[in-house]
């Protein structure tokens, strides 16, 4: 059965630098989404294999998770992540800030499915040439790394060139979204800021509360935290010490060093333009019954 058939709604639970963990994408796949998580959350590779054995001896064989595999060079661990997705034979594998060209014939030995994150036409064509099963469009909008384009210039120029799945990612936060995508011509939607707020969580509690608060007017869109373009709460920056006026220069791209500077992240906190919905702390099979009863609704109007 394809694995769209298998969810209650086509949602990817996306993955969330230091906030994503085994209990969000387990409680994701029960809800009837596709949970998932990236690599570097596991501070080694035995916490990771750990992590995996927790979720496939939890998690129902037919249930789809995903891992994100940061496949950019100064990422140390990117081989040996990818080592132990094939190890355990994960369905789902997302490549990001990098070729997922050395990964696809090793996920599709197994029978698994590849796709990679996307921000721009350049890298569509190149992950598209590479044989992935499906571009995660990432666009203007999203939490965390962000594109720049309209969802609707992107996907419309993607169609063109690739008839493989597309997920599409940017802003959404409500079922009505869900719909909207699939009526554009996604076969999923990514949505990672509506979970950050949910019980199963691995955000700080001020942290959640922040994004309660949030609307779209407190989300910073700037690469000097990471060396590429990120969208950040603004409350989370001032109290870094920077001003979201004023910017300091592109940082460099180091995500081994950023992996190591672990409380540097924890104190700038990523979110979408989709927080302003988000009002109450709730568990993600909540989410995803609310999510469920709004694209319903959507349908039917």
């Amino acid at each position: 059965m394809p694995i769209k058939n298998r969810l209650r709604i086509p949602v990817i639970q996306a993955p969330m630098f230091l906030l994503s963990g085994p209990e969000m994408v387990i409680a994701s796949c029960k809800a009837g989404v596709i949970g998932s998580f990236p690599t570097p959350n596991a501070r080694t590779l035995e916490q990771l294999e750990d992590w995996l054995i927790k979720i496939t001896d939890t998690v129902s064989e037919d249930a789809c998770w995903a891992v994100n595999i940061i496949m950019h060079r100064s990422n140390p661990r990117r081989y040996k992540d990818l080592e132990l997705a094939i190890k355990y034979k994960a369905p789902m594998v997302i490549t990001a800030l990098g070729s997922p060209r050395e990964a696809v014939d090793s996920i599709h030995s197994y029978g698994g499915k590849i796709y990679a994150d996307v921000i721009n036409m350049d890298y569509a064509r190149k992950a598209a040439a590479s044989g992935v099963d499906g571009l995660a469009l990432v666009c203007a909008g999203a939490g965390g790394h962000t594109g720049q384009l309209s969802p609707f210039a992107f996907i419309d120029e993607v169609k063109t060139f690739f008839d493989g799945e597309i997920i599409l990612a940017g802003g959404m936060s409500c079922g009505r979204s869900v719909h909207a995508a699939e009526v554009l011509g996604a076969d999923y939607v990514y949505m990672g800021t509506r979970f950050i707020a949910t019980e199963e969580s691995l955000a700080q509690d001020k942290y959640k509360q922040m994004v309660i608060d949030a609307s779209v007017n407190d989300i910073v869109s700037s690469d000097a935290i990471t060396g590429v373009k990120a969208n950040w709460l603004r409350s989370s920056l001032i109290s870094a010490g920077y001003d979201p006026e004023n910017m300091p220069a592109t940082a460099s791209v180091d995500f081994a060093s950023a992996a190591s500077d672990v409380k540097r992240w924890r104190d700038i906190w990523a979110a979408g333009q989709g927080v302003g919905v988000i009002d109450k702390i709730q568990t993600i099979v909540e989410v995803v019954d609310q999510l469920e009863s709004e694209y319903i609704k959507s349908k039917l109007n």
